[in-house]
Protein backbone atom coordinates (compact mmCIF):
# COMPACT_ATOMS: atom_id res chain seq x y z
CA UNK A 1 0.00 0.00 0.00
CA UNK A 2 1.53 3.18 -1.10
CA UNK A 3 0.26 6.71 -0.36
CA UNK A 4 0.39 9.83 -2.65
CA UNK A 5 0.38 12.65 0.15
CA UNK A 6 0.33 16.17 -1.06
CA UNK A 7 -0.62 19.55 -0.25
CA UNK A 8 -1.11 23.47 -1.14
CA UNK A 9 -2.15 22.65 -4.48
CA UNK A 10 -3.87 26.38 -4.74
CA UNK A 11 -5.55 25.89 -7.89
CA UNK A 12 -2.44 25.25 -9.82
CA UNK A 13 -4.36 22.23 -12.15
CA UNK A 14 -0.54 21.74 -14.26
CA UNK A 15 0.72 20.94 -10.97
CA UNK A 16 -1.70 18.54 -9.73
CA UNK A 17 -2.01 16.31 -12.71
CA UNK A 18 2.07 16.12 -13.01
CA UNK A 19 1.57 15.14 -9.32
CA UNK A 20 -0.93 12.43 -10.18
CA UNK A 21 0.93 11.30 -13.18
CA UNK A 22 3.80 10.58 -11.29
CA UNK A 23 2.52 9.10 -8.51
CA UNK A 24 0.38 6.62 -10.78
CA UNK A 25 4.28 5.52 -12.14
CA UNK A 26 5.85 5.43 -8.95
CA UNK A 27 2.73 2.51 -8.34
CA UNK A 28 0.79 4.43 -5.70
CA UNK A 29 -2.64 2.70 -4.25
CA UNK A 30 -3.97 5.60 -2.64
CA UNK A 31 -4.36 9.83 -2.24
CA UNK A 32 -4.16 11.63 0.66
CA UNK A 33 -4.67 16.08 0.25
CA UNK A 34 -3.42 17.95 3.25
CA UNK A 35 -5.68 20.61 2.37
CA UNK A 36 -5.42 24.66 0.32
CA UNK A 37 -6.82 22.75 -2.51
CA UNK A 38 -7.58 26.41 -3.61
CA UNK A 39 -6.31 29.74 -3.51
CA UNK A 40 -3.84 31.86 -5.89
CA UNK A 41 -3.59 30.17 -9.05
CA UNK A 42 -6.12 30.18 -11.82
CA UNK A 43 -8.45 26.72 -11.56
CA UNK A 44 -9.65 26.83 -8.29
CA UNK A 45 -13.24 24.58 -9.93
CA UNK A 46 -10.91 22.33 -11.81
CA UNK A 47 -8.68 21.32 -8.64
CA UNK A 48 -11.65 20.85 -6.70
CA UNK A 49 -13.54 18.68 -8.79
CA UNK A 50 -10.25 16.50 -9.36
CA UNK A 51 -9.87 16.32 -5.62
CA UNK A 52 -13.20 15.27 -5.31
CA UNK A 53 -12.67 12.59 -8.47
CA UNK A 54 -10.19 10.71 -6.18
CA UNK A 55 -12.44 10.33 -3.44
CA UNK A 56 -9.76 10.54 -1.18
CA UNK A 57 -8.81 11.36 2.28
CA UNK A 58 -9.08 15.42 2.61
CA UNK A 59 -8.48 17.80 5.64
CA UNK A 60 -9.27 21.70 5.38
CA UNK A 61 -6.85 24.71 4.50
CA UNK A 62 -6.85 28.34 5.56
CA UNK A 63 -7.37 29.09 1.92
CA UNK A 64 -10.21 26.48 1.60
CA UNK A 65 -11.89 28.06 4.81
CA UNK A 66 -12.01 31.49 3.33
CA UNK A 67 -13.12 30.96 -0.07
CA UNK A 68 -16.43 29.10 1.12
CA UNK A 69 -17.11 31.86 3.34
CA UNK A 70 -19.00 35.12 2.12
CA UNK A 71 -17.03 37.70 4.58
CA UNK A 72 -13.62 39.29 4.41
CA UNK A 73 -10.81 37.07 4.54
CA UNK A 74 -8.71 37.46 8.10
CA UNK A 75 -5.37 37.38 8.58
CA UNK A 76 -3.94 37.45 4.79
CA UNK A 77 -1.58 39.44 2.95
CA UNK A 78 -2.80 41.65 0.27
CA UNK A 79 -1.64 39.66 -2.21
CA UNK A 80 -3.60 36.37 -0.87
CA UNK A 81 -6.83 38.49 -0.14
CA UNK A 82 -7.32 39.57 -4.14
CA UNK A 83 -6.31 35.61 -4.88
CA UNK A 84 -9.34 34.65 -2.45
CA UNK A 85 -11.74 37.26 -3.60
CA UNK A 86 -11.13 36.43 -7.15
CA UNK A 87 -11.56 32.54 -6.11
CA UNK A 88 -14.48 32.79 -4.51
CA UNK A 89 -16.46 34.05 -7.97
CA UNK A 90 -14.88 30.89 -9.28
CA UNK A 91 -16.45 28.34 -7.47
CA UNK A 92 -19.68 27.20 -7.57
CA UNK A 93 -22.07 26.55 -4.92
CA UNK A 94 -20.95 22.89 -4.71
CA UNK A 95 -17.64 24.00 -4.62
CA UNK A 96 -18.03 25.94 -1.43
CA UNK A 97 -20.04 23.75 0.23
CA UNK A 98 -17.48 20.56 -0.06
CA UNK A 99 -14.51 22.89 1.51
CA UNK A 100 -16.71 23.95 4.21
CA UNK A 101 -17.63 20.41 5.19
CA UNK A 102 -13.97 19.56 5.52
CA UNK A 103 -12.18 18.24 8.89
CA UNK A 104 -9.65 19.70 10.17
CA UNK A 105 -7.72 16.98 10.69
CA UNK A 106 -8.06 13.02 10.53
CA UNK A 107 -6.27 9.91 10.87
CA UNK A 108 -5.86 7.84 8.05
CA UNK A 109 -4.89 4.07 8.73
CA UNK A 110 -2.39 4.53 10.97
CA UNK A 111 -1.23 8.27 10.46
CA UNK A 112 -2.62 11.70 11.04
CA UNK A 113 -3.21 14.26 8.49
CA UNK A 114 -3.59 18.33 9.27
CA UNK A 115 -2.57 21.32 6.97
CA UNK A 116 -1.43 23.59 10.15
CA UNK A 117 -0.86 22.18 13.63
CA UNK A 118 -1.89 19.70 15.65
CA UNK A 119 -2.19 21.67 19.28
CA UNK A 120 -4.58 24.27 17.16
CA UNK A 121 -5.59 23.47 13.78
CA UNK A 122 -8.18 25.99 13.41
CA UNK A 123 -5.51 28.54 14.09
CA UNK A 124 -3.80 28.10 11.21
CA UNK A 125 -0.47 28.38 13.06
CA UNK A 126 2.89 27.29 11.20
CA UNK A 127 5.26 25.15 12.58
CA UNK A 128 8.58 25.99 11.04
CA UNK A 129 11.15 25.12 14.38
CA UNK A 130 11.50 22.66 16.90
CA UNK A 131 9.31 24.72 19.23
CA UNK A 132 6.12 24.84 16.62
CA UNK A 133 6.10 21.04 16.41
CA UNK A 134 7.01 20.34 19.58
CA UNK A 135 3.50 21.82 20.29
CA UNK A 136 2.14 19.36 17.79
CA UNK A 137 3.52 16.34 19.19
CA UNK A 138 1.74 16.93 22.42
CA UNK A 139 -1.39 15.96 20.55
CA UNK A 140 -0.03 13.35 18.06
CA UNK A 141 -1.12 9.82 19.15
CA UNK A 142 0.07 8.08 15.82
CA UNK A 143 4.16 7.58 15.33
CA UNK A 144 3.72 10.01 11.90
CA UNK A 145 1.89 13.08 10.85
CA UNK A 146 1.72 14.77 7.75
CA UNK A 147 0.64 18.47 7.29
CA UNK A 148 1.50 21.41 5.03
CA UNK A 149 0.83 25.05 5.57
CA UNK A 150 4.21 26.41 5.16
CA UNK A 151 5.00 24.81 1.11
CA UNK A 152 8.50 23.72 2.63
CA UNK A 153 9.15 20.35 2.74
CA UNK A 154 11.00 18.87 6.20
CA UNK A 155 10.38 16.40 9.01
CA UNK A 156 10.33 16.76 12.55
CA UNK A 157 11.32 13.80 14.79
CA UNK A 158 10.92 13.00 18.52
CA UNK A 159 12.74 10.87 20.10
CA UNK A 160 14.51 9.83 23.61
CA UNK A 161 16.98 13.48 22.60
CA UNK A 162 14.88 15.60 22.15
CA UNK A 163 13.28 17.22 18.84
CA UNK A 164 15.03 17.86 15.70
CA UNK A 165 14.46 18.83 12.12
CA UNK A 166 15.81 17.18 9.17
CA UNK A 167 15.24 17.49 4.80
CA UNK A 168 13.50 14.70 3.73
CA UNK A 169 14.99 12.45 0.86
CA UNK A 170 14.22 8.95 1.76
CA UNK A 171 12.96 8.41 5.36
CA UNK A 172 12.59 5.36 7.02
CA UNK A 173 10.22 5.09 10.23
CA UNK A 174 10.91 3.87 13.37
CA UNK A 175 7.77 3.58 14.86
CA UNK A 176 8.95 3.89 18.48
CA UNK A 177 9.80 7.88 17.25
CA UNK A 178 7.50 10.67 16.33
CA UNK A 179 7.11 12.45 12.76
CA UNK A 180 5.75 15.17 11.47
CA UNK A 181 6.37 15.90 8.27
CA UNK A 182 5.44 18.32 6.10
CA UNK A 183 5.20 17.30 2.37
CA UNK A 184 5.94 20.85 -0.09
CA UNK A 185 3.82 22.60 -1.68
CA UNK A 186 2.12 20.92 -5.25
CA UNK A 187 0.90 24.39 -6.62
CA UNK A 188 3.29 27.19 -4.92
CA UNK A 189 6.13 25.75 -3.92
CA UNK A 190 8.48 28.01 -1.44
CA UNK A 191 11.68 26.53 -0.58
CA UNK A 192 13.35 28.07 -4.20
CA UNK A 193 12.77 25.03 -6.09
CA UNK A 194 9.86 25.81 -8.33
CA UNK A 195 8.86 21.87 -9.08
CA UNK A 196 5.81 20.66 -7.55
CA UNK A 197 6.70 18.62 -4.17
CA UNK A 198 5.28 15.68 -2.53
CA UNK A 199 5.11 12.56 -0.91
CA UNK A 200 5.12 8.65 -1.24
CA UNK A 201 4.69 7.20 2.06
CA UNK A 202 4.81 2.99 1.48
CA UNK A 203 3.07 1.72 5.05
CA UNK A 204 4.74 -1.80 4.39
CA UNK A 205 7.84 -0.88 4.31
CA UNK A 206 7.59 2.70 6.55
CA UNK A 207 9.44 4.17 4.06
CA UNK A 208 8.44 8.32 3.17
CA UNK A 209 9.62 9.49 0.09
CA UNK A 210 10.42 13.35 -1.05
CA UNK A 211 9.35 13.56 -4.44
CA UNK A 212 9.51 17.05 -6.94
CA UNK A 213 7.61 16.91 -10.08
CA UNK A 214 8.22 19.38 -12.74
CA UNK A 215 5.16 20.58 -14.60
CA UNK A 216 3.74 23.20 -17.34
CA UNK A 217 5.14 26.33 -15.52
CA UNK A 218 4.29 28.34 -18.43
CA UNK A 219 0.95 27.28 -18.79
CA UNK A 220 0.54 27.58 -15.21
CA UNK A 221 1.65 31.46 -15.43
CA UNK A 222 -0.26 32.44 -18.43
CA UNK A 223 -3.46 31.16 -17.12
CA UNK A 224 -3.06 33.62 -13.82
CA UNK A 225 -1.89 36.71 -15.82
CA UNK A 226 -5.51 35.81 -18.25
CA UNK A 227 -7.68 35.62 -15.73
CA UNK A 228 -6.42 39.22 -14.13
CA UNK A 229 -4.81 37.70 -11.47
CA UNK A 230 -1.97 39.77 -9.58
CA UNK A 231 1.19 39.33 -11.88
CA UNK A 232 3.55 38.36 -9.16
CA UNK A 233 1.17 35.38 -8.67
CA UNK A 234 2.83 33.98 -11.64
CA UNK A 235 5.80 35.43 -11.22
CA UNK A 236 6.98 33.52 -7.47
CA UNK A 237 6.09 30.27 -9.52
CA UNK A 238 9.25 29.94 -11.51
CA UNK A 239 11.21 31.03 -8.25
CA UNK A 240 9.61 28.72 -5.78
CA UNK A 241 9.06 31.65 -3.52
Amino acid sequence: MRFAIFSDIHSNLEALEAVLRDAEEHKCTHFVCLGDVVGYNANPHECVARIRELNCPVVKGNHDEQASLTEPSHNFNELAEQAINWTREHLDDADKEWLRDLRFQRQVRDFTIVHATLDAPAHWHYAVNVLDAAASFTYQHTAVCFFGHTHVPMVFIRDEKGVRRERIEQLQIDMTKKYFINTGGVGQPRDGDWRAAYCVYDVEKNIVEQRRVEYDLKTAQQKIVAAGLPPLLAQRLAVGR
